[in-house]
């Protein structure tokens, strides 16, 4: 693979020479490019990856990798369809980077012959193929967000691997749709690209993506009852707002203002408006929500484990981030008592627990989401293991590894 790296590189639109020589004495993590970059191709059924420390590696970016392609996908596509239902934008995911797509990506960038350099990928069987160049793929990203960001990740995916999420094979099928009546913000009348991604603003740490998620609309819930009874409760227990330093006072009271309708937002359950107003429930903040709090949780575990392999994390962040698991770190703090039900369900959601905890679930993932669109990933990081204590219930002890 030593020998391959400069193909790698060029293919990748990457400058030849070593990183490390290049950037010499900076602090820089792109310096460890050319290492993780070797790493990223040593996957299972190849002969190096029979070392213990080569294999652990891999398996590592691969588990950072798969997190990162979620997360840089659903906010690409949050912002390029503001109308488009959940369910038609995991279709669109899953037709962009699912398992059976990816030798395709691999093909078009010509590097199916690094990964497989004595064999034609084509013949091979579909299951063998499609599970090595899944491993190969995710790590790549994964060592592409550790050394240069998530602007490189965009570039590598619509650039190098050339993905059209408008392409044929990508459209969701046909469903009934529900009219969508309200409007978008003026920025969403045309279809954003990558190279929009993402935005500066001084208001929020990602605007773009809070105004796809909260739409303009939610200004008419101003100043109801749930704004003045369980606001207030709900900022308390959450410790918000932050204090942040802004050179005009506006803006600080601009984004508190925003950050109460996007919280009002997160606990306004579907019953109520989705069928008049599809946009006015948590789904889009619980989507984006989901992804960032894998991110994070995945990056926590990398950290707190630095020699455990990649299928053991994969296990730990399984077995943290259960579902049932979520929803009872927003029980603990009785931040249920605040959800919207719509008065037609409200008794059998509170009578009824299995009703109840998927509802639990949803509004817990969209205060992540909500989160992240404000003030960031420290935000998400600080109501993750601060104010919900993700941690506080402990995995198995005896956690099963796959076989690698």
């Amino acid at each position: 693979m030593e020998t391959h790296l400069m193909e790698v590189k060029q293919a990748l639109g990457y400058p030849l020479e070593s990183f490390e020589e290049m950037l010499g004495g900076e602090d820089n993590p792109a310096k460890h490019f050319d290492t993780l970059l070797y790493l990223a191709f040593q996957h299972p059924s190849c002969e190096r990856a029979k070392a213990k420390h080569v294999r652990s590696a891999h398996s590592r970016l691969f588990f950072l990798g798969q997190y990162v392609l979620d997360i840089a996908l659903v906010e690409f596509l949050l912002q390029r369809y503001p109308r488009e239902p959940v369910g038609a934008m995991r279709e669109r995911v899953f037709g962009l980077i699912g398992k059976c797509n990816l030798p395709k990506w691999i093909k078009s960038a010509s590097l199916h012959n690094l990964i497989f350099p004595n064999v034609d990928m084509d013949r091979l069987v579909r299951k063998e193929r499609e599970q090595i160049v899944k491993s190969v793929f995710w790590a790549l990203f994964g060592a592409i967000y550790l050394c240069f960001g998530m602007p490189e990740v965009y570039r590598v995916l619509f650039e190098v691997f050339g993905m059209d999420p408008d392409a044929d094979d990508c459209q969701p099928r046909l469903r009934r749709q529900l009219e969508d009546i309200d409007h978008v913000s003026a920025e969403f009348e045309g279809k954003l690209s990558w190279q929009d991604m993402p935005p500066a603003d001084a208001l929020f740490a990602h605007p773009r993506l809070f105004r796809a998620c909260i739409p303009p609309g939610m200004h008419r819930f101003r100043g109801n009852v749930w704004d003045y009874d369980s606001r207030p409760k709900v900022m308390q227990i959450l410790g918000y707002p932050i204090k942040m330093t802004d050179r005009i006072p506006e803006i600080t009271e601009a984004r508190n203002v925003e950050l109460g309708l996007g919280l009002q937002l997160c606990f306004l359950h579907p019953s109520n408006y989705k069928f008049e107003h599809p946009r006015f429930c948590y789904e889009r903040l619980e989507y984006l929500g989901q992804k960032i709090q894998d991110l994070v949780m995945a990056e926590r575990l990398l950290m707190k484990h630095l020699d455990a392999p990649g299928y053991w994390l994969q296990e730990k962040h399984r077995r943290i981030l259960m579902n049932r698991y979520c929803g009872r770190y927003l029980r603990a703090k009785y931040l249920q008592r605040f959800i919207i039900y719509s008065e037609k369900v409200r008794k059998s959601y509170e009578r009824h627990r299995r009703l109840r905890s998927p509802a639990t679930v949803s509004v817990q993932q969209a205060l992540h989401g909500l989160s992240y669109a404000v003030y960031g990933k420290p935000d998400v990081r600080r109501l993750m293991f601060e104010v919900f204590d993700v941690e506080q219930i402990p995995p198995k002890r005896d956690i099963y590894v796959k076989k690698q």
